[in-house]
């Protein structure tokens, strides 16, 4: 069998999903061996995980946990209902405590992305989404520059603020000014 190219196809040609659409296949098992995620309609292969990208993706679960206790239900590599069209599932995150097993979270305090070669998709796409979805504070763990990238101030489905950090710098939490991560702890 020959590849594929996307674009062969025109946009009225593929079939977009809805999040209700893909949660139902989700429930029916379709979808059990594969790493993907609902991005704007379209089901969309995840980056597989280096160690790196594990070790830095579990210690900040870790961490953010043991920081805000009961204030956040803290969550890895689950999945966020950004809009009616989009089902990403980002490394981490911070959400409020009152999600149940019912529903995906459609609000969050905090959103974090570690990346590799997924950095042009997590800068781009993800950053926009998680911006038109009122998400406070998006972090893009950047792993060739071992930077942290975080955006903030989401307006008009753009960030309107990005700082860097670096090991040696703490990034002190939005929602949570009196939480401050240190970067070392999770990317050294």
């Amino acid at each position: 069998m020959g590849r594929v190219d996307a674009n062969w196809f025109g946009a009225s040609e593929l079939k977009r999903f809805r999040r209700t659409e893909y949660d139902r296949l989700v429930d029916l098992g379709l979808f059990e061996d594969e790493r993907i995620e609902l991005l704007h309609g379209l089901l969309v292969a995840k980056e597989p995980q280096g160690p790196d990208h594990a070790s830095a993706a579990s210690r900040l679960h870790r961490l953010l946990l043991l920081a805000l206790d009961k204030r956040a239900e803290i969550r890895s590599h689950s999945p966020f209902g950004a809009s009616d069209d989009s089902e990403p599932e980002p490394d981490v995150q911070a959400v409020p405590p009152r999600y149940s097993a019912v529903v995906h979270p459609t609000e969050a305090y905090l959103l974090v992305e570690v990346s590799r070669g997924s950095l042009r998709r997590d800068r781009g796409v993800k950053a926009d989404l998680y911006a038109a979805a009122g998400v406070p504070e998006y972090w893009v763990v950047n792993l060739p520059e071992r930077i942290v990238e975080v955006r903030h101030q989401p307006e008009n489905g753009t960030y309107r603020r990005l700082e860097t950090f670096r090991p040696g710098d703490s990034i002190r939490l939005i929602a949570f000014p009196d939480v401050s991560i240190g970067v070392r702890d999770f990317l050294d």
